[in-house]
């Protein structure tokens, strides 16, 4: 436990944090396992709407969005 006035209040910001950043990324998560399972254009499309959100949130990287959206998109296709 810290004992400096500052790093105790960034302990409780960051719980803050982490607790607000789980719902998103949980939901985004299922979103995608969901698109997986059953490749269709409506659970593309809200897996896209969750992965851009938990990037623009600054929980997954620009990067590893984009390889996300990729991957399914091509999943999706591949099952039309």
């Amino acid at each position: 436990m810290p004992n400096i006035k500052s790093a105790k209040k960034r302990v409780k910001v960051t719980n803050v944090k982490h607790e607000s950043n789980i719902p998103v990324k949980g939901a985004m998560k299922t979103a995608v396992k969901k698109t997986r399972k059953d490749a269709t254009v409506e659970n593309l499309n809200t897996a896209n709407k969750r992965i851009d959100k938990a990037c623009n949130k600054g929980l997954i990287t620009k990067n590893k969005a984009a390889r996300l959206k990729s991957n399914l998109s091509k999943k999706v296709n591949e099952s039309k």
